[in-house]
């Protein structure tokens, strides 16, 4: 055999591999790979679809859908914000109409797991819908929380002249500290996203638009202490006045795991 019918034997070859199917990855597998990062408009859809207000007579707060057994729909919001009026209690959803409201107390029983849900400022309102569907939130994971991820806070900023809501709004921003262990009431999730009086139950959002925490408290606090430890003791004075510049949260996933294992 000739360099010339070598050459040729090759070529033919190489031609013949080039016809073989290359083999291609599902989309299906590649989708679960990437993150599923949410635009704005989408964020504010999946946040508004899920946020409501609860009513005494007057505003009181906001409050997150977070699980339906049937026609039994199960809202979480602070201890705070029922403290700040009486029952009966009302829900108001994202197409206004209004739900009479009975508190929960599953959250009065004492858990015997590490985190605890009398110390948290959580609070637990069931309403009943028979010919309405609402969406509840899809929870996501806290454990790898950093400083620096975008965060979106969502609730019903108060009127501080009268008791009334100014209209849902979403505001975005960034984590700024996630503590180790839990300040009074649960808070453990700083950010930078402006909260205002109203949007205390409202749900803190991930880009995903699964809920991490509930908002509870905004920056410089008018009264009292709250930057004290569950355990009793308290950060250093200046790492007090750097948690009083922030927005604070309860993460939701430990505490909801106890309530709905």
């Amino acid at each position: 055999m000739n360099w010339r019918q070598s050459f040729i034997i090759i070529i033919a070859s190489l031609s013949g591999l080039s016809l073989l199917p290359v083999p291609k990855v599902p989309y299906s597998m590649v989708a679960l790979e990437q993150p599923s990062i949410k635009s704005q408009p989408q964020l504010q859809h999946i946040a508004s679809s899920i946020t409501v207000k609860i009513l005494a007579g007057d505003f009181l707060g906001s409050g997150i859908l977070i699980k339906n057994q049937g026609q039994v729909y199960t809202v979480v919001t602070n201890a705070h914000v029922l403290r700040a009026g009486k029952p009966p209690y009302q829900i108001q959803t994202n197409n206004g109409r209004l739900y009479s409201a009975t508190p929960v107390e599953k959250l009065n029983v004492v858990s015997p797991h590490s985190t605890s849900l009398q110390k948290a400022d959580l609070a637990l309102l069931q309403f009943q819908s028979v010919d309405q569907r609402y969406p509840q939130a899809k929870l996501g994971s806290t454990s790898k929380l950093k400083k620096g991820n975008k965060v979106y806070a969502a609730g019903f900023p108060g009127d501080t002249q009268a008791s009334r809501d100014k209209g849902f709004v979403i505001k975005s921003g960034r984590v700024s500290l996630v503590l180790s262990k839990a300040l009074e009431g649960g808070y453990q999730i700083a950010y930078t996203n402006d909260i205002q009086k109203g949007m205390s139950g409202g749900p803190v959002l991930n880009h995903a638009g699964e809920v991490i925490a509930i908002n509870g408290m905004h920056a410089e606090p008018l009264w009292g202490n709250p930057y004290i430890y569950q355990d009793g003791t308290e950060p250093a004075l200046l790492e007090q006045k750097q948690m009083q510049q922030y927005s604070w949260g309860i993460p939701l996933e430990n505490y909801l795991k106890l309530l709905f294992p």
